[in-house]
């Protein structure tokens, strides 16, 4: 067995390595520089955590470990002192002397793996604390997790990550990982310049989470359609639930609590204090639903989220795939569920058009939001446009909305004529450009009182378009605004007040010409549909095969997990996740040779953990 199988297996409890895990960690161990996407869930940590111990076994020193968020790194190392490894932080949570401790643990090289933020690594004091290691040959290794965050085109920017080229050009030989989950080939190209990783060896996994069905649906009732699919699919699940606005977040928090949801609120607005209550509740109690801002969820490896929902639609499609990808980490099946609308596409076109930054970063965030309103419209599969989106090739996945209930698909090219066409008629005759409710109103021939006003009745377009909807002019509009075939104008008001008005681009021709066809998917608002079953007791997923017997003992399981967990003051899934529990209920063990190969069940927590393990799953019920 291998130093870094041993450790696999010994450390981690786990028998076999997965993907290019094996690899990577040779490849690292050996000193090599690494980059490494690998999608969340797929056992990224283990990737520099297993070569950290393997070069510290062998006299190399501690790792160090670049990790964005407080919450991230308190639980990591909360997981690895469970499996026996000497680990650390520092960060703003600890005091004077603790980080004098750790400082002082640090050169005396009692650790081997360090976590600290971007913005504490680049402080001479750390710097200070490195140059001693690295005079002793005692740098085992970096690794930088979230190494999109050094990309100006990702969507978690972080100056402080630009930065960390010191580690490279401080440290020469130091073999540095760097890690994440989400990144184009654009993003690729800047972690690599952005930290100097020429050199290194590039490992690109799949990026399929095959066990997340991708349902995306035409907002109309948000909070309707939300409480709909979490009652009809998730009742008492773990969740997050995503808004552009702190007050929408709480709204949707209110609301889902009214309605008889455990749901909190996180945003950038609360204080930090009920931010750092509402997250810790959310990692160690069960069935609690979160509404958030973007500002949530990076590092969160709670493993049991089973949905994420968008009820506004994010920025491009690198920030959707990071933020599904916290449901379902424990491998299990989870949701990715997104309503969108005009709103959100007139909302994100405004947000570029009037960000201070250059033409050219607006022109590739249009980019980035065409490819996401593209999935978002799509007819076909989800998973095979989310993946080539990454470069990966891929066949329909029959697990997605699409695959499972293709839509109906109309043509409309006529109805796309007739709105370019009297966008062009009303500003012609008015001199000024209006807005999406009037245009439709237009083609639809409703006699408002804002029609009459301007005389848009005697339009040549006016009620050309009667047999049309205002939900399928509005899909049209979605279309056009989303190829650029419209523009969006703001007007300023004397009360300083504004409003979206729509204009013909230089992409208005070919669809008036009947060059460029538009096909429409018909609203399916139930699209992807699986209603669960409401029991008395809810098991989580892991346990639903379980026999009669083998779910009285995963509940006791889980109740005794519980009480370990808050002695500890960890999250219940640092001590074991719900998958371990699982193993051990089918197995019921009857000795300590029983529990021996059972996944994440290491030599440590074996020790720790064995005896009460059977205990309670000898107890009765």
């Amino acid at each position: 067995m291998s130093p870094a199988h041993f450790v696999l297996n010994d450390v981690f409890g786990y028998e076999q390595f997965r993907g290019s895990q094996e690899a990577i960690i040779e490849h690292v161990i050996a000193g090599g520089d690494a980059l490494v996407l690998m999608p969340t869930g797929g056992g990224k940590s283990l990737c520099y955590q297993v070569p950290a111990i393997v070069r510290r076994d062998a006299g190399k020193g501690v790792a160090i470990v670049v990790s964005p968020l407080i919450a991230l790194m308190h639980d990591q190392v909360g997981a690895l002192h469970e499996a026996g490894v000497d680990a650390a932080f520092l960060n703003s949570t600890l005091d004077w002397p603790s980080t004098l401790d750790v400082e002082n643990r640090v050169a005396r090289g009692e650790i081997t793996l360090l976590y600290a933020a971007p913005e504490r690594v680049n402080t001479d004091r750390f710097l200070s604390l490195l140059d001693g290691l690295y005079q002793r040959g005692q740098l085992g290794l970096f690794a930088i997790d979230e190494a999109h965050c050094v990309s100006q085109w990702g969507h978690d920017f972080r100056p402080e990550y630009r930065m960390l080229t010191v580690l490279h050009e401080r440290y020469p030989g130091v073999p540095r990982i760097a890690l994440t989950a989400t990144a184009d080939a654009l993003t690729r190209v800047d972690i690599v310049d952005g930290l100097q990783l020429q050199e290194a060896r590039q490992f690109v996994s799949s990026f399929d989470r095959p066990n997340i069905r991708y349902t995306i649906v035409e907002k109309k009732e948000p909070l309707t359609q939300l409480l709909k699919f979490i009652q009809n699919e998730h009742p008492g699940d773990a969740g997050v639930v995503y808004c552009q606005s702190r007050k929408r977040v709480e709204e949707l928090a209110q609301a889902l609590s009214h309605a008889g949801i455990t749901a909190l609120p996180y945003h950038a607005g609360l204080s930090s204090d009920v931010r750092q209550q509402n997250q810790d509740r959310f990692l160690r109690e069960d069935g609690i639903v979160m509404t958030a801002t973007i500002a949530f969820g990076m590092g969160i490896d709670k493993p049991d989220v089973r949905f994420v929902a968008h009820v506004d639609m994010p920025k491009n499609i690198e920030g959707y795939y990071q933020e599904t990808g916290r449901a379902g980490r424990d491998g299990l099946p989870a949701d990715a569920w997104m309503v969108y609308g005009l709103n959100d596409v007139v909302n994100q076109r405004r947000m570029i058009d009037e960000s201070p930054a250059t033409e050219e970063f607006k022109r590739i965030m249009r980019g980035k939001l065409d490819a996401l309103l593209g999935l978002a419209e799509a007819t076909d599969c989800r998973r095979v446009r989310l993946l080539a989106y990454f470069g990966e090739h891929s066949e329909p996945c029959g697990n997605c909305d699409n695959c499972l209930h293709p839509p109906e698909v109309w043509d409309g090219t006529d109805a796309a004529r007739k709105l370019l066409s009297t966008i062009y008629r009303v500003h012609e005759a008015s001199g000024i450009s209006f807005g999406t409710g009037h245009i439709m109103d237009i083609v639809r021939g409703k006699d408002t009182d804002k029609v009459r006003q301007f005389g848009h009745e005697k339009l040549s377009t006016f009620g050309l378009g009667t047999e049309y909807s205002e939900p399928q002019l509005r899909g049209v509009l979605r279309q056009l605004l989303a190829t650029g075939a419209v523009g969006l104008q703001k007007v300023m008001l004397e009360s300083g007040h504004s409003f979206d008005t729509l204009s013909l681009t230089s992409g208005s021709r070919a669809v008036l010409r009947g060059e460029q066809p538009v096909q429409l998917r018909e609203a399916m608002a139930g699209a992807g549909k699986r209603t669960r079953k409401k029991s008395g007791v809810k098991l989580s997923v892991a346990a639903e095969n379980l026999d009669q017997d083998g779910q009285v003992r995963f509940i006791n399981l889980k109740a005794w997990r519980a009480e370990v967990a808050r002695e500890h003051n960890l999250p219940a899934y640092v001590i074991f996740h719900d998958a371990t529990l699982a193993a051990i209920a089918e197995r019921n063990p009857a000795s300590l040779e029983d529990l021996h190969g059972i996944s994440g069940l290491g030599t440590k927590k074996l020790e720790a953990y064995g005896a009460d393990v059977l205990r309670v799953c000898v107890s009765p019920a």
